[in-house]
């Protein structure tokens, strides 16, 4: 077995360690290359039909791309899918700075997704490698119902061995992505002849690295058109893989504070 091969196997037990213990699940679609991995990997985790819905927290301001794949692949893999229109941000925390506090809408979204869903637990395609504070997460992280996430309180996950017991009044975080890297997305994608958004493309010298919100997200310069020249870019790359996202350079702790409070 090689490295995907690998990865792909641990991250399909995951998911099927999940489906076993913790119903009902969801899992969040953010239409980006990540979560888009999830739900190839559950399809082949679950012979081709994804057995719990796919969810998109919906803010209105994704881009015109993101929707259109949304819209194709719901069809084309015959997806159950549930959008969540996220509450406006003047219901947010008013001491967040202005780009966190739009961001933050996709928390209090989720909060209303746990609220109303009574979901034991939810997927998330993040990894570790993509920023510092999700380096401290767990396979499967037990959270408040309102998403809260305790970083100083987690579960020990020594060889896979995972707490897959939901505390009461909680649900389960759970990422089979962690032990992905950046590159092992494209790697894997590439192999798997996985659909990819033209935003990630260069166009004009310009192409998004991440995807978020139109309004708190820019594209990088970039001349990468195809997955190998995004892939020998990451090679040599200095940039951070959130370099788009404009809430990061807001504040120093704006996206451990989002975290806590629940966010992706």
């Amino acid at each position: 077995m090689d490295r995907l091969d690998i990865l792909e196997s641990r991250s399909v037990y995951i998911l099927r360690e999940a489906y076993a213990c913790a119903r009902p699940l969801a899992m969040l679609w953010s239409i980006g290359k990540d979560s888009n991995v999830v739900l190839w990997l559950a399809r082949k985790a679950f012979f081709g039909k994804v057995p719990f819905p796919a969810v998109q927290l919906d803010t209105g301001m994704e881009l015109d791309e993101v929707y259109a794949y949304r819209d194709q692949y719901t069809k084309e893999w015959d997806l159950d899918l549930i959008v969540i229109d996220c509450p406006p941000e003047s219901e947010m925390d008013p001491s967040l700075p202005p780009m966190t506090r739009a961001a933050a809408r996709k928390s209090a979204g989720l909060a209303n997704l746990l609220k109303d869903g009574g979901y034991k637990g939810i997927f998330v395609g993040i990894r570790r490698d993509e920023e510092a504070t999700r380096a401290k997460e767990r396979v499967f992280s037990p959270r408040a119902t309102d998403g809260a996430w305790e970083f100083r309180d987690q579960p020990a996950e020594f060889w896979d061995q995972f707490t897959t017991d939901a505390p009461e009044n909680a649900h389960l975080r759970i990422h089979p992505l962690l032990h992905w890297t950046e590159i092992d997305i494209w790697r894997y994608s590439q192999r798997e002849n996985i659909p990819i958004n033209p935003l990630y493309f260069s166009q004009d010298g310009k192409r998004y690295r991440s995807l978020g919100e139109k309004n708190i997200t820019a594209p990088i310069d970039s001349d990468a058109s195809t997955i190998d020249e995004i892939i020998e870019e990451l090679e040599t790359t200095q940039e951070p893989e959130r370099a788009g996202r404009l809430m990061d350079t807001e504040a120093e702790d704006s996206f451990e504070r989002l975290r806590t409070a629940g966010y992706m």
